[in-house]
């Protein structure tokens, strides 16, 4: 089983590259919505983001506000690593369990789309890793035309996040998206191939070891945010 690392940064376009290899029949483990879930009214996450924040973070519903935790997060680095240490050993049992399904399932490769790739180390594990990179200015106008926001909002939201140029440097394939979709999309056919090229005899066999790997990988993980925060 091949597991491999996409990643990027924010407005970067990396789900438009998740969203290709989907198209193309390749299976993606998506961080961002196993996050998502695991903070559903009445859900774990739920529980300790209402306990450490308040209700202040709720809707009248009393689902999480996303965009009020967002701007609170955001703007206080303290509160961003409270965050992340308390729904990640959450959000790592989400994707451990992602992969669990496709493995049994007999999937031979396995996307795994994590913002944190690098952050929480899980880039040992996955081979190759991709990232999308785009160039900072083109990052912050997507940003704010995306979301609505200000420039100083948008530039702090990037801040946020290990640099793209860093992820770059670490990659073993990279994809520009600077510029249009038809230039990416050139640009992740090639990637495709390299991806869908056949298994090699350790990854035919590696099945179960596979999944290991990715255990491993989320332990690691959580005792690193954990370090970070603590």
């Amino acid at each position: 089983m091949r597991i491999v690392g996409l990643t990027g940064g924010i407005s970067s376009g990396k789900s438009t590259i998740s969203n290709l290899f989907k198209s193309h029949g390749i299976p993606v483990v998506d961080a961002d919505i196993v996050a998502r879930n695991v903070v559903l009214k009445g859900t774990g996450g739920w529980k300790k983001i209402k306990k450490e924040f308040g209700d202040d973070v709720l809707l009248e519903s009393g689902d999480i506000d996303r965009a009020r935790l967002g701007q609170i997060v955001f703007s206080d680095p303290e509160k961003r690593q409270l965050l992340n240490r308390l729904l990640a050993p959450h959000i790592s049992s989400g994707i451990i369990w992602e992969v669990i399904k496709l493995w049994f399932k007999g999937c031979r490769v396995i996307i795994l789309d994590i913002p944190l790739l690098f952050e929480t180390k899980m880039n040992l594990w996955t081979k190759p890793v991709i990232v999308v990179w785009v160039d900072p200015e083109t990052q912050i106008q997507r940003l704010i035309a995306r979301d609505g926001i200000s420039e100083e909002q948008a530039r702090n939201r990037i801040e946020a996040q290990m640099p793209l140029d860093l992820k770059r440097e670490k990659a073993d394939l990279v994809i520009d998206n600077s510029g249009s979709l038809e230039e990416t999309k050139v640009q992740f056919e090639q990637v495709l191939g390299r991806v869908k090229s056949p298994l090699s005899l350790k990854e035919s066999v590696f099945s179960r070891d596979g999944f290991i790997s990715v255990l491993l990988s989320v332990v690691v993980g959580v005792i690193i945010i954990k370090k970070n925060v603590s």
